[in-house]
């Protein structure tokens, strides 16, 4: 039992008063089962989840055929600071003037994307094509998958950066 003994000063007084006991168990109960209740009755935060919209495993897959050509796609490269950069290039023609900068205001990503839609030799095949560097934050990765679904373009990837994007941007970014 928990309880609180209140002892009296031994004094010079002749009259003696009674001591003070006060049980604390029915308190500690009580605690308890207000704890209880609130983290039975609690709404745990849920997690935010982005639906990608993979889609299904080919039952039967045949060998690729036909590549992305460079004008059926934009590559967009997500660097540190909130810097993105883009390009319509292959590996040989890549170069810091080609690999071009925005940003994240305004509509600009829409309107890049939908620039290089116009401009596609072949519109049903083109695809948006993202590729996180290791000093982007997740905050601007789920920015471009916005601006994709504002564009209305169903064809995107996402990859990693490959080792040529990568000595460009670095050029650019020091």
């Amino acid at each position: 039992m928990a309880e609180v003994i209140a002892q009296e000063k031994q004094g010079g007084s002749k009259q003696r008063k009674k001591l003070i006991r006060v049980d604390m168990t029915p308190m500690v109960d009580l605690g308890f089962l207000l704890i209880t209740f609130f983290m039975f009755t609690t709404n745990f935060t849920k997690p935010n989840v982005m639906d990608l919209g993979l889609p299904a495993k080919d039952p039967n897959p045949h060998p690729i055929t036909d590549v992305i050509m460079d004008q059926n796609q934009v590559t967009f490269i997500l660097g540190k600071n909130d810097r993105v950069f883009y390009h319509q290039s292959n590996e040989k023609d890549l170069n810091t003037a080609n690999l071009k900068e925005t940003d994240f205001s305004g509509v600009k990503i829409s309107k890049i994307i939908s620039e290089a839609y116009k401009n596609a030799p072949v519109p049903e095949n083109f695809t948006v094509i993202v590729k996180p560097t290791d000093d982007a934050i997740y905050k601007n990765f789920v920015d471009i998958l916005d601006n994709i679904a504002i564009s209305k373009k169903e064809r995107y990837g996402i990859t990693d950066i490959k080792p040529w994007e990568k000595k460009i941007y670095t050029e650019l970014t020091q």
